[in-house]
């Protein structure tokens, strides 16, 4: 809104400016005596027109000064030319009333007819989910929740790796060393040991490995009892993966389909690149060579004649071209597969298929405090599933030393939205192609930039609302002092800051968003009277402002995957 005045500004100011590169770039002032929102926008209109930013300024500010909107009470330059705009209280006040009454859709955008797909967290059949895997989980959900509350169709799907010579190995173990009583038992556990014992027995028998490739055959040529092992593990993997979802409360995919789902497709789409001169054969394997090397050259045969990964991904892709019709791809993918992704899409681009955007939602890993990939003390992969559960654990202990008198069924519900919660804002509160070091102190600190923080806040303003006996329609829409005033300029960025989640495809930027909403709660509390103010209009009007800020602080958590609770 602002924005608009400022942009109908320049265009009455300077007709001929072309506004559309015109970068407003408004933002909060770094204190409240430079106003509630600022933008350095004459800096960036003196390189077009050679005039000062100062004098650019003075003539935007006189031109809002004389047409000024009701929004703003005043406007003014500070330093070599920024302009600090003041909200008018009647408008904060305004907004406050319309915030809570659309307190269900405040931020969210209309249904756009846009449709995208969110590919995560890709479950591998026949192994268990290693801590890496919390990443695509967590930043891929959260991205869908955004997508969804911004008005696109989202589709959530869990590209399931269930193909491929693994399975060979799997199999080939299963039928030396395998006992279906230990399998039906733990299923992952049981497959996962299978797998790792062959491969060290690989290691002093190589011939092992052309079983393993013997049985993937048969599995590939429709073996019956290598599809019925193979139908067995999958459907034992995807029920554990799905038991895990459901603990860290993954909203519900729409397509779970498998690289299986295009295994025959994939010979056809070499033998068609093959005849469209798109790939070569080079030492018996197929490749796709491309201009000046950039990206490098792809395989999509080996010379043994088996597919790949890559192989099964463009029919994958032309089937949800196909099938979906959708506007943008997101694969949640970590950085390590950065160069299957510039393959991908250069292939892609070479076949034409580019009715949607395709992009690489890429993310580091998780590290321990040497800034190595997070090991178990055995050197082995950490599970996901035993971080949760551990985290679940901190967390009970915790609330047993903070709030002895939860019990029961509240107390676990509690400890698993807590340990939960702090694990999903630990890796969302970062940018999210960096690595994150793992610290448990950090991820369960209650005073820090931390998700136990952030739902001790809304359980605290709970409190305070229960206590007042607040209700809506008791609601008074009244700023007095700073700390209200604060956090109600907070608010209105709500919809700014999802925008520039979508436009980044990075949740920290609201996870920033609702820890300073978070702060600004906090300070409020310290220095301003609620309930004991004898002054019911005044008091009446905090608790409002409460209210609306505890109900802004949900729906962001909810964006996150975050469960708020009541007490702690």
């Amino acid at each position: 809104m602002i924005e608009g005045y400022l942009h109908n500004a320049i265009r009455s100011l300077w007709p001929d400016a072309d506004i559309s590169v015109v970068d407003i770039a408004l933002a909060p002032a770094e204190r409240a005596e430079f106003g509630d929102v600022a933008t350095p926008v004459a800096f960036r209109l003196a390189k077009m027109t050679g005039t000062s930013p100062r004098e650019i300024a003075a003539m935007i500010v006189e031109h809002l000064s004389n047409n000024k909107p009701a929004e703003l009470d005043r406007i003014e330059i500070a330093g070599a030319g920024y302009i600090n705009l003041f909200y008018s209280k009647e408008y904060l006040e305004s907004r406050l009333a319309y915030i809570l009454s659309h307190a269900d859709s405040y931020g969210s955008g209309a249904n756009n007819g846009k449709r995208v797909i969110v590919e995560y967290p890709s479950t591998n059949v026949a192994k268990a989910m290693h801590v890496g895997h919390s990443r695509t989980s967590f930043i891929g959900d959260s991205l869908a929740r955004l997508y969804a509350f911004a008005g696109y169709q989202v589709i959530r799907w869990d590209y399931i790796g269930d193909w491929g010579t693994g399975f060979g190995k799997v199999i080939a173990a299963y039928k030396k060393w395998g006992s279906r009583s230990e399998l039906e038992a733990t299923p992952v556990d049981t497959m996962l040991a299978l797998y790792v014992r062959f491969t060290a027995a690989a290691k002093e028998d190589p011939k092992l490995e052309d079983e393993a490739r013997s049985e993937f055959a048969k599995l590939e040529q429709g073996d019956t009892e290598n599809r019925e092992l193979w139908k067995w593990f999958r459907e034992e993997t995807l029920k554990e993966s799905q038991r895990l979802y459901d603990l860290i409360g993954l909203q519900p995919f729409h397509v779970s389909i498998g690289e299986a789902f295009f295994a025959d497709e994939s010979k056809k789409f070499v033998s068609e690149m093959l005849e469209k001169g798109i790939a070569t054969r080079s030492e018996g394997a197929v490749i796709v060579k491309f201009p000046d090397d950039v990206p490098p050259v792809a395989m999509l045969e080996k010379s043994d004649g088996s597919t790949l990964y890559l192989t099964r991904d463009i029919p994958n892709l032309q089937y949800r071209l196909r099938e979906y019709q959708p506007d943008k791809i997101l694969y949640v993918v970590a950085n390590e597969q950065a160069l299957h992704f510039e393959q991908l899409f250069a292939i892609a681009k070479m076949l034409g298929l580019d009715s949607a955007k395709l992009e690489h939602v890429k993310f580091g890993l998780i590290v321990g405090a040497d800034h190595k990939k997070l090991s178990s003390r055995t050197g082995g992969s950490v599970l996901f599933k035993d971080v949760v559960e551990e985290a679940i654990t901190r967390a009970r202990d915790i609330i047993a030393q903070k709030n002895p008198t939860l019990g029961g069924e509240e107390k676990e519900r509690v400890a698993r939205a807590i340990g939960i919660g702090a694990l999903k804002y630990n890796d969302l509160k970062e940018y999210r192609t960096g690595d994150i070091v793992f610290d448990w102190n950090r991820v369960l600190d209650f005073s820090g930039n931390s998700g136990p923080y952030l739902q001790y806040t809304f359980a605290r303003t709970n409190s305070i609302l229960t206590k007042g006996d607040f209700y809506s329609e008791d609601a008074a829409f009244e700023i007095s002092n700073i700390y209200e005033r604060t956090i109600t300029v907070h608010l209105l960025r709500l919809q700014e800051v999802v925008d520039r989640c979508l436009s980044d495809n990075a949740p920290h930027h609201l996870a920033l968003y609702l820890y300073e909403l978070a702060n600004h709660i906090n300070a409020f509390y310290e220095h301003v009277r609620v309930l004991d103010d004898a002054d019911q209009a005044a008091r009446s009007a905090r608790l409002t402002i409460l209210k609306i800020a505890s109900l802004v602080l949900a729906r962001g958590l909810h964006l996150l995957g975050i469960d708020v609770v009541e007490r702690m």
